[in-house]
């Protein structure tokens, strides 16, 4: 039982590995196929309803399931975090205990003390930006004026594969009249870079590290 319990470490450890370079599904908008045109009914007038129209205050904005918006990606995140610690102690005891006739005692038996310090301090930062441009497909348009975004871009290069994802929630009042929206704007945002290759490979802690560093109790 002990012998198995390091191999199955090792085994998760592997398909940690082969998993992290698999491009996360669902990002890509599922739309229905479009609808069959309808004959066009000629009655002689200038507006038919068989043709379709935009609302006047759309224009040729984005608004309908199928329709596309360019996210301008402007991310940019910083954290830091500080914390000191000092802690101090100091404690002593003594008695004067008779020191002649039959219960005499030296007093430097019964004399005590101790002290005792700390001190501690930790520090972390952490800077990330995303900038760039991701067009993405309108998948859903709700009753209060939102509409549920998603879109993938998939680059291959000699050395590797890149992709950026995202998915989230905009206003439809949002979108300007180029049909784009700034990431701030997005909702419930999911934002995805990442890749896969022999530069992603280089940069990562081998199987066999990840091994030794999961099991190690030090």
């Amino acid at each position: 039982m002990n012998r198995k319990l390091p191999i199955s470490a090792l085994c998760l450890v592997m398909l940690a590995g082969c998993a992290a370079d698999q491009r996360p599904a669902g990002f890509a908008a599922s739309l229905p196929p479009p609808p069959a045109a309808a004959p066009v009914q000629a009655n002689g007038a200038i507006f038919n309803a068989s043709t379709g129209y935009a609302p006047l205050h759309f224009g040729q904005r984005a608004h309908r399931v199928g329709d596309l918006v360019t996210v301008v990606l402007m991310e940019k995140t910083t954290t830091s975090k500080s914390a000191d610690s000092t802690q101090a102690r100091d404690g002593s005891i003594a008695l004067r205990p008779p020191t002649v006739g039959p219960f005499a005692f030296n007093p430097n038996v019964l004399n005590s003390g101790g002290s005792s310090s700390f001190n501690g301090g930790g520090d972390a930062s952490q800077t990330s930006s995303l900038r760039g441009d991701l067009t993405v497909t309108i998948a859903e348009v709700r009753p209060n004026g939102t509409a549920l975004v998603k879109g993938e871009k998939v680059m291959q290069f000699s050395q590797g594969e890149e992709w950026v994802q995202l998915a989230g929630i905009i206003r439809l009042a949002d979108i300007d009249q180029d049909n784009r929206v700034a990431s701030q704007r997005v909702a419930d945002a999911q934002i995805t870079y990442a890749g896969k290759g022999a530069v992603q490979r280089a940069s990562r802690e081998g199987w066999l590290s990840r091994f030794f560093n999961t099991v190690t109790p030090f």
